[in-house]
Order: C-alpha cells, then sequence, then structure tokens
C-alpha cells in the first residue's frame, strides 16, 4: 500500500529493489546491531521517507524501549502531522507529537541560509528533554549518505546535541532507504521528498505563519488535481510552481491549467508562473551553489 502523497508509479522497480537490498545487506545488519547496542533510542520522526525506516527498524531491534517524536509547528504541513501519527500506530510504536517553537526564534524567522540549524536546535532541544525525561540513550534522526552532497545546516545542530544518524553512519543511499522501506512493507517507500513548508521562501524573505499556511493551502490545492513531485515557492504576489518533468504535460491542459492557477489564486496569490524548469529537490540551494552572497546568521 502506498501513502496517499505518493507517486503514482513505483520510482523502483522490483528488480531494483532486489539489487539495492542485495548490495546493502551487509550495511543494514550493521545497522541493525548498532540499533540494538544503543539499547533505547527516541527518534526524530517527520514522517519522511527516511526517518520512517529508522523508526521502523528500531522498533523491530528495540521494541517498547523505541520511542518516535514528531514537532509540529506552522513549518509542518498538517497533513504531514497527520500521516506521521498514522504510521506510528499502524507500527504500533510509542509516540508522541510535541509542539516545536522556531517560529519564535528571529534568527529562524529572519530565513537566513543556515536556517535550518536554528529549526534544528529548537527541534534537539525538544529531544534532549524527552530522552532524558524517557530514560532513553539516544536521539536518532533520518539524515542519509546522500544527504552529505547537499547543504544540510541543521546537521551542524544534530552534531551540538550528538545525534545519531544511523542511516548516514551505514551509508545508505537515498534509492537503498527506499528500495529497504519497500522490502519491509512502508507505506513511505515511494513517498516525494516533503521538505518543510519554510523552504518555499527564498532565503532572506522572512518567515511568517501566514506565509507559510498560504504556501500549504496552495500545495494542498494542487495535489487536489492529482500533482504529486512540485512545489509552489513564494514570492510576494506571486506563486512560482514548479512541477516534477513527468508532470509538465499534464499543465499543457487548458481546463487543468485555469483550474490549477484559479486554485492557487484563491490562496491569496495574485499572478501564478509554472517554472520551465522541472522540480528537484534542492533548487532552493542553487543560489549557495552559485555563489551568491545570502544572509548567515551566528549562532
Amino acid at each position: 500500500m502506498s501513502s496517499p502523497l505518493a507517486v503514482q508509479q513505483p520510482v523502483l522497480t522490483e528488480e531494483q529493489v532486489n539489487a539495492l537490498c542485495a548490495q546493502s545487506a551487509v550495511r543494514m545488519e550493521g545497522l541493525r546491531a548498532s540499533l540494538r547496542a544503543h539499547g533505547s533510542a527516541l527518534v526524530a520522526f517527520s514522517g519522511g521517507v527516511d526517518s520512517a525506516l529508522v523508526l521502523k527498524l528500531a522498533v523491530e531491534e528495540l521494541g517498547e524501549r523505541a520511542v518516535g517524536l514528531t514537532a509540529i509547528s506552522a513549518s509542518v504541513a498538517p497533513e504531514e502531522a497527520e500521516e506521521a501519527k498514522a504510521f506510528a500506530q499502524r507500527l504500533g510504536a510509542r509516540h508522541v507529537a510535541v509542539d516545536s517553537k522556531e517560529l519564535d526564534d528571529p534568527r529562524y524567522a529572519a530565513n537566513p541560509a543556515n536556517r535550518c540549524y536554528f529549526c534544528k536546535t529548537e527541534l534537539y532541544a525538544i529531544t534532549d528533554k524527552y530522552k532524558a525525561d524517557l530514560g532513553l540513550c539516544v536521539v536518532l534522526d533520518g539524515f542519509n549518505a546522500d544527504d552529505k552532497k547537499d547543504h544540510r545546516p541543521g546537521h551542524q545542530a544534530a552534531s551540538e546535541h550528538q545525534v545519531r544518524s544511523p542511516l548516514a553512519e551505514a551509508q545508505l543511499t537515498k534509492a537503498e532507504v527506499r528500495a529497504w522501506s519497500n522490502r519491509l512493507g512502508l507505506p513511505t517507500w515511494d513517498k516525494p521528498q516533503m521538505a518543510c513548508l519554510a523552504s518555499r521562501l527564498p532565503y532572506g524573505t522572512q518567515v511568517t505563519v501566514e506565509r507559510l499556511k498560504q504556501v500549504g493551502a496552495a500545495e494542498k490545492a494542487v495535489r487536489a488535481f492529482g500533482f504529486v513531485n512540485f512545489r509552489v515557492r513564494y514570492h510576494g504576489e506571486v506563486a512560482r510552481l514548479e512541477l516534477a518533468a513527468e508532470e509538465h504535460a499534464r499543465m499543457l491542459d487548458p481546463m487543468t491549467r485555469d483550474a490549477v492557477n484559479a486554485a492557487i489564486k484563491a490562496q491569496g496569490f495574485t499572478f501564478v508562473a509554472v517554472d520551465l524548469e522541472p522540480f528537484r529537490s534542492g533548487r532552493l540551494n542553487d543560489a549557495l551553489r552559485a555563489g551568491h552572497a545570502l544572509p548567515v546568521l551566528s549562532s
């Protein structure tokens, strides 16, 4: 069974799943052994592909000594929070949902290029507290081996809080994470990348609850038309719609285009533009790779 937000066609064939699992089987066994060695763990569980696999494995290896924690804030689409709760319940995992207050930090709200550092600092302060309160030994996140290739300032916060990254430590790539999720029957195996809503705002654009709700509602409206891999980027009065390459053709249909345009405008945007470059994860960081000077705030 696939996630309600999953792609319409499998991103991996059965043959590819078998090959990816075979090539990483030894590393997966090492990961399981490391989980058992921890004795108990709190999993920072967003509901995404990576942290879902970590929670699944932690529950299998540690049972009741594994707990998932989901942070809830305006930066998280409401449907994502509900999916996380449903997933944990399906696993039979112990799970807590906790309000996160990163928007109260003016450094986060200023939306610098290292915004994620301040968000994760708030998250790991919460996980540290719950780890202590529940008497658990370690906090785990869903950072995978491929995440090392992108701008991930949140990982600095993880290091500062001694958070462990079992997927990255086992050198599991995103494709291998998806393959093992498929093998283990997780509904998240083909789920699209679902970064926090603040990533829809260009660096330097103030993050507010109203703007987060606006882009979240716009994306929910687009998703209602059956689009899956996309982003609605905030540019003041303009919503810039990034669609995955395989979904661009649908926007050529006049009825679909008009309906999507109206749905996005209904969320408070004056203009809607469809980006000619297909959506891909990490496009927000293109300006960093291009060497553009962007604001960075010290911790």
